[in-house]
């Protein structure tokens, strides 16, 4: 059994990484560390798993028991946790936090490096892996959208994306913008153009086509529910569309969890499980490709667990089969 250790475990991905993790075949889990919440009953804080676990939080962080920890923490903890404490060389690390993902600041913390943790083109890199940046939520669903395109060398002009996400993307904190009563029946946009996920997102892009010269014009939209991202991409270009669709589900063809979809796709088909889907529609001179998944899996500790997976060498789908509501 892998022995599991999770930091920040209190928040939506602490607690959806724990219910994975509890009906994970070949995982344990040893800790689950939250100050705020030493010696309370995991249950009482996510309430989904009355009944499934006896876990409580721990305001301790034993590494020496276990083989891999979760940093589940919010974007810039990460860095400060490693300067100021010492995990074991032997201790794999799976970071979900925005803080290593970009190669340039991968190296920020003296003895650890960073492979970032996107399967579908850095599946060897994270087998061979001690230490992993997990993608962040759009950054998975833009690049799944895009890089079968970078694959063919068709994104040489400015990409529209647009995307949609869930009020769990913003974390358990309440803010003005998760109030229910704001936020449903209602939409908005925020950080046009600015994301934080754009470097990562161009890094992948560029890793694939060799470059990447045109920008990625990215409207990030509030939505009024509470799972899921659902993106749309517009790209330019003169290449023939039995071309594009055929490179679309060649690039995805041996992947585990992305598939490539014949028709139009929706967001349930994706919410609840570590799926993505990918669609193409093309139109002259224009492509316009839809992805979907879900933020708080495929988008986080779905995709992070699947990183564990593949890591220690078992079946990458380990724990991870699960059903989409659909309805």
């Amino acid at each position: 059994m892998i022995k599991v250790g999770i930091l920040g475990a209190a928040g939506y991905t602490g607690g959806e990484l724990i219910r994975l993790l509890l009906n994970h075949p070949e995982a344990e889990i040893v800790f689950a560390n939250s100050e705020s919440n030493a010696d309370n009953l995991v249950s009482d804080v996510h309430e989904g798993l009355i009944g499934d676990t006896d876990l409580k939080f721990t305001d301790e962080m034993p590494f020496d028991q276990v083989d891999v920890v979760f940093f589940c923490f919010g974007h810039g903890k990460s860095e400060a946790f490693l300067k100021e404490h010492t995990i074991p060389a032997k201790v794999k690390i799976i970071d979900l936090a925005q803080d290593f993902r970009v190669k340039s600041e991968a190296l920020r913390v003296k003895n650890y490096d960073f492979v970032y943790g996107l399967p579908e083109i850095n599946k060897s890199a994270i087998q061979q892996a001690q230490h992993v940046a997990n993608p962040g939520c759009f950054a998975t669903a833009i690049q799944l959208a895009l890089l079968p395109a970078a694959h063919l060398n068709i994104l040489k002009e400015d990409v529209s994306v647009n995307a949609i996400t869930g009020s769990t993307g913003a974390g358990q904190k309440p803010s003005s913008t998760t109030h229910f009563s704001w936020r449903t029946g209602n939409m908005s946009i925020y950080k046009a153009f600015t994301h934080q996920h754009l470097a990562e997102i161009r890094q992948s892009l560029a890793q694939i086509q060799g470059y990447l010269d045109a920008s990625i014009d990215f409207i990030p939209y509030r939505g009024d529910f509470a799972r899921g991202i659902f993106c749309t991409a517009v790209i330019k270009t003169k290449a023939p569309a039995e071309d594009i669709i055929e490179a679309y589900k060649d690039f995805y063809k041996e992947a585990a969890f992305t598939h490539y979809s014949e028709k139009g796709i929706d967001l349930k088909q994706v919410v609840n499980t570590n799926k993505a889907l990918v669609h193409v529609d093309t139109f002259e001179g224009k492509v316009l490709v839809t992805s979907a998944i879900d933020n708080l899996l495929k988008g986080a500790v779905g995709q992070a667990v699947q990183n564990m997976n593949l890591m220690f060498g078992i079946d990458e789908t380990a724990g991870l089969r699960l059903k989409a509501s659909a309805f």
